[in-house]
C-alpha cells in the first residue's frame, strides 16, 4: 500500500440533532420543489471529526451527501481507521479524472451549433438565462474576466462566486489571473459556450448570456488523468446550499490509476458503482440539481469507447457529440453502455473540439428553458430537452434523442401540441424502399440491434425521393434521420 494514499472514508451515521448546511434560498427551493430536507444535508459528524484528527488524520475534504470524508492514508493508518466503529467503509479515490477536450483551439468558432439548436428562437421569445444560476465545476478560468466573448458577464458582476478547490488560499482574481497549466483555459471555454456572446467578432458562442455563475475549480490540470473526485463532490455540495440549480461539469472519470488493478471497469458504468455518480443521483433526486454533464470523448478507443461517470448516472443529463452535416455520431463521441436499462447519452449537439463543448451548449438550453417556467423541477427541464430533440421518440445510444430544438422547446413550455415529426413503418426482406421527403441527397441512417442499441450508423443517399435500406444481420429497427422528420423502420 503506498504511503499517502488518498482514500473515501466512509462512515456510519450522523448526529440528528445537527442543522442542514445550507443557504436559506436553497432551503426555500427545496420547499417550493417539495423535496424534503433529510440526514444527506446534514454536516459530517463533528464527534467523528475530531476523533480522525486525534488519530493524526487530516481529512482534505467533506462530503454530507455520501457522509464520509476524504484523506490520506500510511498503511498504518488505513488499518488504524478501519478499526474505528463509526467507520463504514473505506475506498481508493480513483485519480483518472480527464478533461474530455484537451486541445481546444484560441477561438473555437460555435456558431454552427447555434444553428443547429434554433438560438434564434430563444432570441426572438426573449430567453437568455436571465434569473438563472449556473455553477461551472471545472479545472480553470484562466482569462475569462478578459475574454472578448465574456466581457459582458463580469461587466455586469455576472459571476458571483469564485472558489478554488485545489488551491483554497488563492484569491479570485490570482485563479482568473494565474496559467499553472494549459487545462486552466478549460473552463474559460466552457464558459464562453454557456453564455459567450462575442460583439467584436459577432459570434454567439453560447445562449444564457444573462445568467449569473458560480465557479468552482475541482481539478488540477498537470498531467492527462487526475484525481481529485472528493473536490467535485465538495463544488457540488457548496454549490447545493447556495441554491444553485443547474450545474455544468465537462469533466469524467474511466482509468488510469497507477494501480490497473484499481481502474474502472467499463462494466462498472452502471449509475451506481462509483461514489462520483452516486453523489450526482443525490443531487438530481433529493437536491433538485440538474447536472449536465460531457459523455464523453473514448468513442474511437476500441478498448473503452463508452460513457465516463458521471455520466453514467440515471439523473443527469449526458450529452453527446454529432458531426456539423448529418447531424450523426461524430467518432470520438462516447456511446451509451448497452446493459444501461436507461438511454445515454440523452441528447447531443454539434462540437469539433469535444463533448466538452457540446454539454455547455446544452447548459445554456437548459438555463433558457429554467428562464421561462422557474417553476420547473430539474426532471421536467430535462424531459423537455429531450422531448424536443429531433429523434424523440427513438433515441439511441449514440446521440441520444439527438439535437435539441428550441422552438420545440417553446412549444412544450406554451403547452401546445407539437407538430407530428415522427412516424412508423414496417418492412420485411433484406432491403427495403423507403419514400422520404428531403432536400438533402444523403441522410443518417442508425442500424440497430434493438429500440436502443446501434450496430452501424451510416451516410445513404437519397434519388427521386427513395432511400433504399439494406437490412445488416441482427439488424430489427432502423431510424431514418431526416432532421425535421425521423422515421422507425420495425423489420418483421
Amino acid at each position: 500500500m503506498q504511503s499517502g494514499t488518498k482514500y473515501w472514508v466512509l462512515l456510519r451515521d450522523k448526529d440528528q440533532a445537527s442543522a442542514p448546511a445550507l443557504s436559506q434560498q436553497s432551503i426555500n427551493q427545496r420547499k417550493t420543489q417539495n423535496l424534503p430536507l433529510d440526514a444527506t444535508d446534514q454536516p459530517v459528524s463533528a464527534t467523528y471529526l475530531k476523533q480522525l484528527n486525534e488519530a493524526g488524520v487530516k481529512p482534505v475534504c467533506q462530503s454530507r451527501w455520501l457522509n464520509a470524508v476524504s484523506a490520506k492514508l500510511t498503511a498504518q493508518q488505513y488499518a488504524q481507521v478501519a478499526a474505528m466503529s463509526f467507520v463504514k467503509e473505506i475506498r481508493a479515490i480513483d485519480p483518472a479524472i480527464v478533461i474530455t477536450s484537451l486541445n481546444l483551439p484560441v477561438n473555437p468558432q460555435l456558431a454552427p451549433v447555434m444553428t443547429q439548436i434554433q438560438a434564434s428562437d430563444f432570441a426572438q421569445a426573449g430567453l437568455t438565462g436571465r434569473f438563472v444560476n449556473i455553477g461551472v465545476i471545472d479545472a480553470g478560468f484562466f482569462g475569462a474576466d478578459s475574454a472578448n466573448a465574456l466581457k459582458h458577464i463580469f461587466a455586469r458582476d455576472g459571476v458571483k462566486q469564485i472558489r478554488d478547490y485545489v488551491n483554497e488560499k488563492k484569491t479570485h482574481n490570482n485563479l482568473l489571473r494565474t496559467l499553472e497549466t494549459m487545462s486552466d483555459f478549460h473552463g474559460t471555454e466552457v464558459l464562453a459556450a454557456i453564455a459567450g456572446n462575442d460583439p467584436t467578432d459577432h459570434i454567439q458562442y453560447g445562449l444564457a448570456t444573462d445568467a449569473s455563475f458560480y465557479l468552482a475549480r475541482s481539478d488540477q490540470g498537470n498531467r492527462e488523468y487526475r484525481g481529485e473526485e472528493d473536490n467535485w463532490v465538495a463544488a457540488m455540495e457548496w454549490m447545493d446550499s447556495l441554491g444553485v440549480r443547474l450545474i455544468n461539469t465537462s469533466l469524467g472519470y474511466a482509468r488510469g490509476m497507477s494501480n490497473p488493478k484499481d481502474n474502472y471497469e467499463p462494466s462498472q458504468m452502471d449509475g451506481h458503482t462509483s461514489l462520483i455518480s452516486r453523489a450526482a443521483q443525490i443531487a438530481a433526486d433529493k437536491k433538485g440539481i440538474l447536472i449536465i454533464v460531457s459523455a464523453g470523448n473514448e468513442g474511437d478507443d476500441r478498448s473503452w469507447r463508452i460513457i465516463s461517470t458521471p455520466a453514467d448516472a440515471e439523473g443527469v443529463l449526458a450529452i453527446g457529440a454529432t458531426n456539423a452535416k448529418l447531424w450523426n455520431r461524430i467518432g470520438y463521441s462516447s456511446i451509451g453502455p448497452e446493459s444501461l436499462p436507461y438511454l445515454k447519452p440523452n441528447v447531443s449537439c454539434f462540437s469539433l473540439y469535444g463533448t466538452s463543448l457540446s454539454a455547455p451548449v446544452i447548459t445554456g438550453f437548459a438555463a433558457c428553458v429554467m428562464q421561462a417556467n422557474p417553476k420547473l423541477t430539474n426532471k421536467q427541464v430535462m424531459q423537455i430537452i429531450e422531448k424536443s430533440s429531433h429523434l424523440y421518440p427513438y433515441g439511441n445510444n449514440f446521440i441520444g434523442y439527438g439535437v435539441p430544438q428550441a422552438s420545440r422547446a417553446i412549444a412544450l413550455l406554451r403547452n401546445q401540441e407539437l407538430p407530428a415529426t415522427n412516424r412508423l413503418v414496417k418492412a420485411s426482406g433484406k432491403t427495403f424502399t423507403l419514400a422520404v421527403e428531403t432536400s438533402e441527397t444523403s441522410v443518417s441512417v442508425f442500424h440497430k440491434k434493438d429500440a436502443t442499441h446501434v450496430l452501424q450508423q451510416e451516410a445513404t443517399k437519397v434519388a427521386g425521393g427513395k432511400l433504399i435500406l439494406h437490412r445488416a444481420a441482427d439488424e430489427k429497427q432502423t431510424t431514418v434521420d431526416l432532421k425535421k422528420e425521423v422515421i422507425e423502420v420495425v423489420w418483421e
